[in-house]
């Protein structure tokens, strides 16, 4: 375990210490409703094993600060990758374009003792040749599975982070956050034809949990079965059909075509399709959705968010019925609500915005098997890769990594070139059954937002959706 006494030492360097960054931050933010210093250290690693061999390997390290202050609905923020008061007392400079504060300054976020991950730093507990060695073995297992296997690519990636937060009010909060993530690409050739598959795992843990054959050896069954089942695959069908949503990683589509529509700078314009909408019913009855960055070692997770505020479970949609927004701390004041734990920012130089952590469907009560006779024909859809979404309607477009058709309540011939087409709010009505088989995603989520990027969760049931739009490809 790491001390935060020795975790510190990666942000107070030079000149500045804890005590200046009070002082410094009472002086640049004493006119502000709102801000913070944002301090970070960022160590990280990636490792690319391509063509039966080491591509690429990359260790980086940066440390630097994030100034903010708000005024109403207005923000200035001044961020540099030097860690000195002098740089400091430089960015505070920005703040003078506020306007002075104009009222009560909102209480500093609770506190807490939680932890929910290891603080101890992955990237330094494993040698280089043992990182570099796992990606020959998942290499070499991969390739020996099957002659049809032509290429494998393997990336292992890890990251540490040591995050303070320093606000006006002389609030202090320390977070020290790891990072780990594996992933497999298998590409097969059968008859002249390639196919490929795909899959990744990881979490806020050590790189331990990745290193067990078990866990590297499901990875490769995983994407290599995916490949497989694409070389027998047929031409889409295209119309309005039943789709029926596997568990678990399907959950991009909710979290990409609802979640961010129950973000609350969204919601607080007016911009979102769920705006002004609390208490009412937006959802099939039985549909509960919830975002939950509380969940110890997930990738979404975080033991507080980058405002400071410890994050918690916050039931967005209950039986259907839209409860509420998840917030950051301007949205929340500017609501007149509690902020969430949803402040999120990609590093030191971007301010936080309100961002999903981890985000999912509860269970319901439908046996998997007896939705799938109930879809009758359809298509089922297992994974999906790239997607678009428009945030004010919701619509979106989904791309299919993995389906099937639906024949007689049977799973029948994979299909490629399948698209989901509909928009968030409309699927949530037509959401016909709801499995008892919920599951979080493996821990591969990246969101993007705003041109910053952060890691996320996914997750759901399996559901009977009637009446979605289906891009195919079938003439």
């Amino acid at each position: 375990m790491i001390s935060t006494a020795d975790s510190r030492r990666f942000l107070y360097r030079n000149d500045l210490d804890p005590d200046a960054a009070l002082r410094l931050t009472a002086d640049a933010l004493r006119a502000c409703d709102d801000g913070e210093l944002y301090l970070q250290y960022i160590a990280s690693e990636s490792f690319g094993f391509d063509d039966g061999r080491l591509k690429t390997a990359d260790f980086n390290t940066q440390a630097g600060f994030g100034l903010r202050g708000v005024s109403g609905e207005t923000t200035a923020f001044a961020h540099a990758n030097e860690l000195s008061q002098h740089a400091i007392t430089r960015a505070a400079e920005t703040m003078a374009v506020l306007d002075p504060a104009r009222g009560q300054r909102p209480a500093p976020p609770r506190r807490t003792n939680a932890s929910l991950y290891t603080d101890a730093d992955p990237l330094s507990l494993v040698p280089f040749a043992r990182k570099v060695a796992l990606c020959q073995e998942v290499d070499a297992a991969a390739r020996a599975r099957d002659p049809r296997v032509k290429q494998v690519s393997v990336t292992l990636a890890g990251s540490w982070s040591v995050i303070e937060i320093v606000r006006p009010d002389g609030f202090v909060a320390h977070d020290v956050r790891p990072l780990v993530r594996l992933n497999v690409q298998i590409v097969v050739e059968q008859n002249g034809r390639r196919e490929s598959g795909y899959h990744g795992m990881g979490g806020r843990y050590l790189y331990d949990g990745l290193f067990e054959p078990e866990a590297w050896n499901r990875a490769i069954d995983i994407a290599l079965a995916q490949a497989l089942v694409n070389l027998d695959s047929v031409a889409a069908p295209a119309g309005e059909m039943t789709v029926v949503l596997g568990p678990g990683w399907p959950g991009v589509l909710l979290h990409e075509a609802i979640g961010h529509g129950l973000e609350g700078d969204f919601n607080r314009k007016g911009t979102s399709a769920f705006s002004g909408r609390i208490g009412e019913r937006v959802a099939a009855p039985g549909v509960t959705v919830v975002d939950d960055g509380s969940i110890g070692a997930r990738r979404g997770s975080l033991t507080i968010d980058d405002e400071g505020t410890p994050t918690q479970c916050n039931t967005l949609i209950e039986d259907g019925i839209l409860k509420g927004y998840i917030q950051d701390r301007l949205n929340a004041r500017l609501m007149g609500v509690a902020p969430t734990g949803n402040g999120r920012r990609e590093n030191f130089a971007y301010a936080p915005m309100p961002r999903m952590t981890n985000t999912f469907m509860l269970g319901g009560r439908d046996d998997p098997g007896e939705i799938l006779s109930r879809a009758k024909n359809g298509i089922y859809a297992k994974s999906f890769g790239g997607g678009q979404v428009d945030i004010t309607s919701g619509k979106f477009v989904f791309t299919c990594t993995e389906a099937y058709k639906i024949e007689n309540g049977e799973l029948g011939s994979p299909i490629k070139g399948a698209t989901l087409i509909g928009d968030g709010p409309t699927v949530l009505t037509k959401v016909a059954a709801i499995g008892n088989d919920m599951c979080l995603d493996e821990g591969i989520g990246v969101c993007g937002k705003g041109g910053q990027s952060v890691p996320a969760g996914v997750g759901q049931p399996t559901l009977l959706i009637e009446g979605l739009t289906v891009g195919g490809t079938a003439a």
